[in-house]
């Protein structure tokens, strides 16, 4: 069949996940992470905001506190241990060059051969409307890649690193590739659940069961791809 997804090369050993919110990466491709690192892969997180707009009964500067702890653990359940924030605001985060800046300058920190980041597109895998912060923040990476690269672009941000083979955006409308999570279905699922403040909050104060949405996904995308649970990605820049 034409619209089978194709195994996500592998043939790198740094991965750079940028995404804006806490959260971002759980919603599936977390099993992906678990993987990777469980092949021996270096991983590292750069979040964006802190999520301070992400929970309506708790104030801005407490939930910032809460969720950036939440997001550590979650991280390290699924072996990232190098987890940095950024402090553009949460629901306005403006593409630009400041951003492009930021997020090159981490590249040139971490020289990845892979960077991961979320649905830069204007719709979302469900057909809903992206929310302005993950369209800004998936552009302004795929741009930064070639910003980083480029040593009279950004000069103050470090030694260029042009050594980013690969570009792949979760929860994309328009998957290419995917890779196999067969085997880290669990950790994708405590990775997740380690959100609980932002979970309470989503489900209203009830417990929210995510282990069935996310081997949902996993089954889903897996029809396209051999019948193995996987997450899906797109392949942007190769």
């Amino acid at each position: 069949m034409d619209n089978q997804l194709t195994e996500l090369p592998s043939d790198f050993e740094r991965v750079l996940c940028v995404v804006a919110h806490p959260d971002d990466m759980e919603f599936g491709s977390a099993g992906a992470v678990a993987a990777w690192t469980a092949a021996g892969k270096q991983v590292a997180y750069l979040l964006l905001t802190r999520g301070e707009a992400g929970i309506d009964s708790m104030a801005p500067a407490e939930a910032a506190r809460v969720r950036e702890e939440e997001q550590r653990r979650s991280a390290e359940v699924v072996g990232v241990d190098s987890v940095e924030f950024l402090d553009h605001r949460d629901g306005t985060v403006e593409y630009g060059p400041a951003l492009r800046r930021d997020i090159a300058a981490a590249i040139r920190r971490h020289r990845p051969e892979l960077v991961v980041g979320y649905n830069h597109r204007e719709n979302t895998y469900t057909g809903k409307w992206n929310t302005p912060d993950h369209r800004n923040c998936g552009l302004a990476l795929l741009d930064a890649v070639g910003d980083a690269g480029n040593r009279w672009i950004f000069p103050e941000a470090g030694e260029p690193w042009a050594g980013v083979r690969y570009a792949a955006m979760a929860s994309s409308p328009a998957p290419t590739h995917a890779v196999d999570v067969t085997d880290s279905v669990d950790k994708a699922v405590a990775s997740l659940e380690a959100h609980g403040s932002y979970l309470a909050a989503l489900g209203g104060g009830r417990p929210v069961d995510v282990r069935t949405p996310l081997t949902g996904l996993f089954r889903a995308t897996g029809e396209r791809f051999g019948g193995r649970l996987s997450v899906g990605f797109e392949l942007v820049v190769g």
